[in-house]
């Protein structure tokens, strides 16, 4: 476990070094915060728990991974870079005319992206049609959607919920990104969605609280969640927006901002320090 644990925390580093090169300091805006805020989660799911192939990003046995909230795709785009689904060379195009990597993630264009997200809210429904579709087929692989908290007060996420445990669909893993920040401030002085543990427990699905910072935590939970065939999986990750990087923690300044270049050196030596 302590190797997996040490190769887990090296790529989130990666990844994070990766999504404040994407974003730069020439004026290009990026979404650091909600980027960061999952990059461990993200680490663990295609460096450790995910069955997939950069080789063969089409395998009908592969498991799916759906990213709800889209805007923080440079997480998602940093991971498949480094797993070899494309050349890292696409990363310095982020946002560019024409490049494989756009603002939100697109199917038709980049390897390892399994569905066109960008309105928050409908990654749970797409998710749930592929988790039983797999299941009627016999399938074995799981399907992994990552939400944000700001977007549970999208409607579409609980018709989905309701519908995933009416059909006890056991191969759905839901991951809350809990960071408590939204593009324009705390999330409960926008919508306050109320104890989200309890209302997803109410829902029917089984509910796993972690730190979503703790490796160790989160390769558990999966585990777990893996394991659980019941019904659908709720991993709760309490996160931080902007993690390990200093000035951008907790800030809705860097939901989705520019860097000076000041800002852009020290996130990179912010993020080596909390490597060490």
């Amino acid at each position: 476990m302590n190797n997996r644990i040490e190769t887990i925390k090296e790529k989130a580093a990666v990844i994070r070094h990766a999504i404040v090169d994407m974003i730069g300091c020439t004026g290009k805006v990026g979404h650091l915060g909600g980027s960061c805020s999952i990059a461990d989660i993200v680490a663990a799911l295609y460096f450790d728990q995910m069955k997939h192939d950069p080789h063969n990003p089409k395998a009908p046995d592969r498991d799916r991974f759906l990213l709800s909230k889209s805007h923080a795709a440079l997480a998602q785009y940093a991971a498949l870079a480094e797993a070899g689904y494309f050349s890292k060379d696409e990363l310095k195009k982020v946002k560019h005319c024409g490049a494989m990597l756009q603002g939100h993630p697109d199917m038709n264009h980049t390897p390892g992206i399994e569905a066109n997200t960008g309105s928050l809210g409908q990654g749970l429904s797409l998710g749930l049609g592929m988790a039983l579709g797999l299941k009627i087929d016999g399938n074995p692989a799981q399907v992994f959607v990552l939400m944000g908290d700001g977007e549970q007060a999208e409607g579409q996420i609980w018709e989905a919920a309701m519908a995933a445990a009416n059909f006890k669909t056991g191969n759905l893993i839901g991951i809350l990104d809990c960071n408590k920040v939204q593009a324009m401030g705390p999330v409960k002085d926008r919508m306050d969605s109320g104890d989200l543990k309890a209302k997803w427990a109410s829902f029917g699905w089984h509910i796993i609280e972690i730190d979503g910072h703790d490796v160790k935590q989160i390769l558990t939970a999966l585990e777990q969640a893996r394991a659980y065939t019941a019904g659908p999986v709720l991993i709760f990750a309490n996160t931080v927006k902007g993690k390990y990087i200093s000035f951008a923690e907790g800030n809705a300044a860097f939901h989705n901002g520019a860097l000076t270049e000041e800002q852009y050196h020290q996130a990179h030596a912010d993020i080596d320090r909390a490597a060490v």
